[in-house]
């Protein structure tokens, strides 16, 4: 894999004019559907998280859920759900809807909190198992959806993986 070389990349970024830095991320987005990568923090999220675990003696295999598939993105050979939510700056992660007909059913086994750093590279992931999930949820009204938030008191509840 090619590696780019950050101070020389962003300085031939920083010397391009807006139109082209506008082309290229045209460009950009165009290959990744090409390749069929989704470029949104989720995506990237789901995809870094996936990777560290199959390649990570003592975590359990995940292979990505079937698009369309409710609440859970990632499942393992065991048959444990994951729902994995993606963070770059933020400071809460994005929502989690109960169940229409049964709010308190269980809609996983484990919620996976993927942190990204500015080079959009794992920072961190932290692991709720569905009774701290429902210990540290906080409700969004808005959404009218459940999500938690990163402060330091609650990830120290879950299980830090990296």
């Amino acid at each position: 894999m090619r590696t780019i070389d950050d101070n020389s990349f962003a300085s031939s970024l920083s010397e391009m004019e807006d139109e082209e830095l506008t082309q290229l991320r045209a460009a950009l987005d165009s290959e990744l559907r090409k390749r069929e990568l989704g470029a949104s923090v989720g995506e990237v999220a789901e995809r870094l998280a996936i990777s560290f675990f199959n390649e990570t003696p003592g975590l359990p295999n995940l292979t990505k859920a079937s698009a369309g598939t409710a609440y859970v993105d990632a499942l393992s050979r065991r048959g444990e759900r994951y729902s994995i939510k993606g963070i770059h700056r933020g400071h809460k992660t994005g929502t989690v809807y109960p169940d229409s007909g049964d709010e308190k059913r269980q809609l996983f086994e484990y919620l996976l909190v993927v942190k990204l750093n500015d080079e959009w590279t794992l920072e961190s992931i932290h692991e709720f198992d569905w009774p701290t999930f429902v210990r540290c949820r906080k409700w969004d009204g808005h959404m009218s959806a459940w999500y938690i938030g990163i402060a330091k008191k609650t990830m120290a509840k879950a299980r830090q993986i990296f």
